[in-house]
């Protein structure tokens, strides 16, 4: 077994938790500074193993705990040692052993293997592993080799005699001495009382003849006071069986009576409910009545005004429907005369373009011939004004580049028109197909308003359905808000009248344990015990009541958890008080029922959830309901079960029978019943009204939805009605651009046309400028030209004649077409469009949704739907008031039975009253006759044991005969007053004390002999032990001294006191006998450099040598009584550097087989260690200590030297 690891916390300087690193089985070093925490880690190991920390005070407590620099206080510490326990040595059964120790101001704890454990438990834990009080050398703290080196030889012996056990020997033998005097003590006492004894019984002899004859006068006295008592108790027996006859028919009848009164007062309770709930009715049909009146004038007034409203319809129908018939009949008409008059337009058309084709043709014809002249004439002109063909051919170049210029910009003009020309024919056919789309649209549009209108009439009669659905919920809500409101307001009731047969601790723990479960979620606490259950059979309810009692309010939970979850928190809030049943910690052991007819297991006539079966098993497992009190005591005499009767009267197994009256109107059950039944009724309400609120919101949030529909359809139907009339409009203006666009290509035309003619002239011109430059220069036309001149003239002159004429025709077909055209666009195609508009705006109803006809249909759908309306709530009106009728009937008809069973119950309760009366009076009497028994069975007591004639003597003996005889017995007997009555019974009792005192005497000579035979084993034992213990101790002192100083010699020697005077000296295997209190001290005698000298005392050597003796002394010492680990604080301190080599040498060798953990500042303890821990100590004064290699514990000792 050795120390396996440590763990330290708020330990001195240690004030985090330290875990030391494993230890190693054999040597392990501590090195650190001074001041870091070394030895409070020693101190620490000490702490657990209480070598030194026993019967501390609060100061020394305190002065264990850490006190650094920080702010923060350390209220507790513990050492926690985990020891390797593979041999067993602690009989534990296991291979680990943990041990702790925690100390706080207050508090000083053991725990093993983390379980709790006393200071003995602990301490005999450690003896029985090798811990032994009596050799506490297996802990060497700093100052003990000191203390030893300076020890004097009688300090030694002490020491010796401790190593040896003597304490225990003393102890024990002090204990005997106490016990012997003790004994001496007890010895005299008894002999002092067996003298006086024995003088008494001298007396007691004298006095016992005297006392023979007062015995017989005083035998004839009891027999004759045994008759007198006899005869008067057979008296007070019959009078008291008279008296209860007359009593049991009295209760037989007032039980009669009880029963009816019961009976009745139920009944009252019954009607005075039906009273409740009858009034409750009327009250919340007065209220459906009136809102159904209110509702029906409503209806009726809003038919009235639908009714209006249907004839303004249908009036404004009917006029309507006059103007849409002309509009249409007109709109025909005009359809007609735009159909002949595009017909006509459409043969008017072609011919005016022909006309206008052959009018062109020939102006062309005209004007070629007209430019040819005007050439010629020209031609004729320059001979007459030039000179020479020079100046000619100037002139004619000039007037030719003129014309050429003229000629391309007009050729541009006439590419310009006719790409204009394009362009313009591709807009007209562009707007032509926007017209198509624009009345696609309008009619598109016509449609969508058309859909749009019978989706928002689906719309309202959807409303109106949802909303009459909404009415009926309201009213439905009305009326449970009152049943609610009812239910609640008895549901209180009933809880308080509850609450009144509990303390009021009781009721305000149950609310907040309620309160506390809803608002943490604690589904484990399931509610107090009579909301658990439910009674199969009513006649029950009184058993049951009178077995639980208080347990009723007792809180059913799920485990121990909860409970203190919840009685945390009510003990913070300080809401009452409370009992859990925690159904982890109910183990209910009960006993078997009888099976039996007239023994009933009451938990059977319970309903309650399996679950909480412990529950019910704990409060009524053990109780039977039987039919009468006799039957009651025989099952609990045979089954040991508690029984009861139906009426409450209860017999425990115990032996206790209770019971009485019970008053049906303070009854538990009954109440529970009223709160439970309320309860459910008020839940089932509220239930229903939440459900029909939610169904109002529902249709709240419906009729929202439709209205929202509705708004959106209005929007759709707006937005449609703006896009068909934005459609309408753009329809007629691309109609009016289109117009434009045709006049607009008809001028380019003409424009084109006319161009093309003053090119074909201007070119022309130039061929005949071309033609007389290449001709010689002459005076006069040549007769070609001439004849040209004359034919071209009459051709000019034609041609115009011809123009005039086409033109004519031109014009009359122009003002046809233009008049028609006019006609169609300025008048026919505006008004079709006005009528068109007119015709529509009249389909449409006054809020221009929906067409008049519909409108009308809806308001009739309205007016017919409100008709069934009026007569379903006429008919509920007419159904209200017939119920409230036979309900005002009920109730008139309860009230009458009510008080007449008032009546009968006020006449029973006088009659019970004068019951009560009489049954006082007999009990009173009963009382008194019970005394007067009780008073003759007590003077019979009295009179002691009776001889056997008493009982017979004067059985036939008259009562006042018996006086007599009486009375001269009495006289006969008082001049025996002086007499001791006792005198036998006290002669007897002093015999017998007598005896027992001489045995007790013997007995006690017997143990002070017993007791002086231990002392002499115990002071032969003590001599023997020190004898041996001094010859093994010396034995181990040479051989390790001899280790340690291979050299030198080294003897221990023990002193007498027979040797003081002659200053002789013996060995420690001196054979002489001697008593151990001739011992006077042990001496020490060594030589560090011989083996054969006699050697030096230890007050003559050095300081190095006096420690090395005083460590051979420790060796020595732990050889006699090995431990399984040792600690040794620093005690290589004060050795020369040769012995601290040899001291390391031998702990290194008996690290072989123990654990040794030793703290130094010398390396020579280092050298064959196992383990090396380094302590460190910081600013905050914490200790902490880690595990470091061999290099760093020597180079941290070489620091420290250069340090010193």
């Amino acid at each position: 077994m050795y120390i396996k690891t440590l763990t330290i916390q708020g330990f001195k300087s240690y004030r985090d938790q330290t875990q030391i690193e494993p230890f190693s089985p054999k040597h392990n070093v501590v090195v650190g500074r001074n001041g870091s925490g070394k030895s409070n880690f020693f101190a620490a190991i000490r702490f657990v193993l209480s070598d030194a920390y026993t019967s501390m005070s609060r100061e020394e407590r305190q002065a264990l705990l850490h006190e650094g620099v920080s702010t923060t206080t350390t209220l507790s510490a513990y050492v926690e040692i985990i020891f390797d326990n593979s041999d067993n040595r602690f009989p534990t059964g296991r291979d680990e052993v943990i041990l702790r120790r925690t100390i706080g101001l207050k508090k000083d704890e053991y725990s093993l293997d983390k379980k709790s454990a006393s200071k003995a438990d602990v301490m005999n834990l450690l003896e029985s592993a090798g811990f032994s009080k009596s050799n506490p050398y297996y802990i060497v703290p700093q100052g003990r080799i000191t203390a030893l080196t300076n020890a004097k030889d009688h300090e030694r012996l002490a020491l010796l005699k401790e190593v040896a056990g003597t304490k225990v020997y003393e102890q024990r033998r002090a204990e005997s001495l106490r016990i012997m005097s003790e004994t001496d003590a007890k010895r005299a006492k008894i002999g002092e009382l067996l003298e006086y004894i024995e003088t008494r019984l001298a007396e007691l002899e004298e006095e016992k003849e005297e006392l023979k004859e007062f015995q017989s006068k005083d035998k004839d006295r009891r027999c004759l006071e045994y008759a007198v008592y006899s005869r008067e108790l057979e008296e007070v027996g019959e009078a008291l069986d008279e008296i209860e006859q007359e009593r049991q028919g009295e209760v037989h009848g007032a039980n009669l009576r009880r029963e009816q009164y019961m009976d009745r007062q139920k009944e009252i309770q019954q009607l005075e409910q039906l009273i409740s709930t009858t009034t409750h009715a009327l009250s919340s049909l007065g209220l459906s009545r009136t809102s159904a009146q209110s509702e029906l004038s409503d209806l009726v007034g809003t038919r009235a005004e639908l009714q209006c409203i249907i004839e303004d319809l249908r009036a404004s129908s009917d006029l309507d429907g006059g103007k849409r018939a002309a509009f249409s009949a007109e709109l025909n008409d005009v359809e007609k005369q735009i159909g002949a008059k595009e017909r006509e337009l459409a043969k008017v058309t072609p011919k005016w373009e022909a006309q206008r084709a052959k009018e062109g043709a020939e102006k062309r014809k005209e004007q070629e011939a007209q430019t040819q002249l005007q050439a010629l004439y020209a031609k004729q002109g320059r001979m007459k004004r030039f000179k020479n063909k020079a100046d000619r051919d100037a002139f004619l170049h000039k007037d030719m580049a003129s014309v050429q210029e003229y000629i391309t910009s007009r050729s541009g003009a006439l590419e310009k028109s006719h790409g204009e020309l394009d362009t313009t024919k591709e807009s007209l056919k562009e707007v032509e197909g926007r017209i198509e789309d624009t009345f696609g649209s309008g009619e598109d549009g016509k449609t969508r308003l058309r859909e749009l209108a019978e989706q928002l009439t689906k719309l309202k009669d959807e409303q109106a359905e949802v909303t009459e659905k909404r009415k009926e919920f309201w009213r439905e809500d009305t009326k449970l808000s009152s049943l609610v409101n009812r239910a609640a307001d008895e549901r209180r009731s009933a809880e308080n009248n509850l609450a009144s047969m509990m303390d009021k601790d009781t009721g305000m723990g149950l609310r907040a344990v309620d309160k506390i479960a809803e608002r943490h979620g604690l589904d484990g606490v399931y509610g107090p015990l009579y909301r658990l259950f439910e009674l199969t059979d009513a006649k029950f309810s009184t058993a049951v009541e009178e077995t639980a009692g208080t347990s009723l309010f007792h809180v059913v939970v799920d485990n121990d958890a909860t409970a203190s979850k919840v009685l945390d928190i009510m003990i913070k809030e300080r809401t009452g008080r409370v009992t859990f049943m925690p159904l982890n910690r109910l183990h209910p052991k009960n006993p078997a029922t009888p099976n039996a007819q007239d023994a009933i297991p009451l938990i059977d006539k319970l309903r309650f959830d399996p679950a909480y079966a412990k529950a019910f098993q704990q409060v009524f497992g053990k109780t039977c309901v039987c039919r009468d009190l006799e039957v009651a005591a025989a099952y609990v005499k045979s089954h040991g079960i508690n029984t009861i009767t139906l009426d409450g009267d209860k017999v425990d197994r115990k032996g206790a029978m209770t019971g009485g009256y019970h008053d049906v109107r303070r009854s538990r059950i009954e109440a529970i019943k009223s709160v439970t039944t309320w309860r459910a009724k008020w839940e089932a309400e509220d239930k229903r009204q939440q459900e029909v609120k939610a169904a109002i919101l529902e249709m709240d949030q419906k009729i929202a939805k439709i209205n929202g529909q509705r708004q959106i359809l209005e929007n759709k139907q707006e937005q449609a009605k703006s896009a068909r009339t934005l459609a309408v409009d753009e329809g007629g203006a691309f109609q009016r651009e289109a117009e434009r666009l045709r006049e607009r290509i008809a001028r380019l035309e003409t424009d084109i046309e006319e161009m093309e003619t003053e090119i074909g002239i201007l070119q022309t011109k130039l061929a005949g400028y071309q033609a007389e430059l290449s001709s010689p220069m002459s005076k006069t036309l040549t007769d070609q030209e001439e004849e040209m001149v004359e034919s071209l003239g009459k051709e000019v002159e034609a041609r115009q004649k011809q123009i005039v004429e086409l033109g004519k025709a031109r014009v009359e077909l122009d003002s046809r077409k233009t008049g028609l055209e006019i006609e169609l666009n300025e008048s026919l195609r505006r008004r079709r469009t006005e009528l068109q508009a007119k015709i529509e705006a009249l389909s449409e109803s006054e809020n221009g949704q929906s067409s008049a006809s519909d409108a009308l249909e809806s308001r009739v759908r309205d007016l017919k739907d409100l008709d069934r309306s009026i007569q379903t709530l006429t008919k509920k009106l007419q159904d209200t008031e017939k119920e409230a009728e036979k309900l005002a009937s009920d109730l008139l008809e309860q009230k009458t039975s009510l008080e007449k069973v008032q009546n009968q119950q006020s006449d029973d309760s006088r009659g019970i009253s004068k019951q009560q009366k009489n049954t006082e009076r007999y009990l009173a009497k009963k009382n008194m006759l019970t005394g007067r028994k009780d008073e003759c069975n007590r003077n019979i007591r009295d009179l002691g044991v009776l001889p056997e004639e008493a009982f017979e003597k004067y059985t036939n003996e008259k009562l006042d005969r018996l006086i007599k005889k009486l009375h001269v017995v009495n006289e006969g007997l008082k001049k025996f007053a002086h007499v001791n009555k006792k005198a036998f019974e006290q002669y007897n009792n002093f015999t017998k004390q007598r005896d027992t005192l001489l045995q007790r005497r013997e007995d006690l000579d017997k143990s002070a002999k017993s007791i002086e035979e231990l002392v002499e084993v115990l002071d032969q034992r003590k001599d023997e032990a020190i004898e041996r213990t001094f010859k093994q101790v010396a034995s181990n002192f040479e051989e390790v001294f001899e280790k340690l100083v291979p050299s030198g010699r080294g003897r221990l020697i023990i002193q007498r006191r027979i040797d003081q005077d002659e200053d002789e000296e013996e060995e420690g295997d001196d054979t002489q006998q001697s008593s151990i209190d001739n011992y006077t001290g042990v001496s020490i005698k060594v030589s560090f450099n011989s083996k054969v000298d006699e050697g030096l005392r230890i007050q003559q050597l050095s300081g190095g040598q006096k420690s090395l003796v005083a460590l051979a002394t420790v060796f020595a010492i732990q050889k006699c009584d090995p431990a399984p680990f040792y600690l040794f604080d620093e005690i290589d301190a004060n050795l020369d550097a040769q012995y601290r080599t040899a001291v390391a040498t031998m702990i290194h060798t008996l690290s072989s087989t123990a654990q040794f953990i030793t703290t130094t500042f010398r390396p020579e303890m280092l050298v064959h260690s196992n383990q090396f821990y380094g302590v460190l100590f910081n600013n905050q004064k914490i200790s902490s200590i880690r595990s470091i290699k061999r290099e760093e514990a020597m180079e941290f000792v070489d620091q420290e030297a250069q340090a010193a």
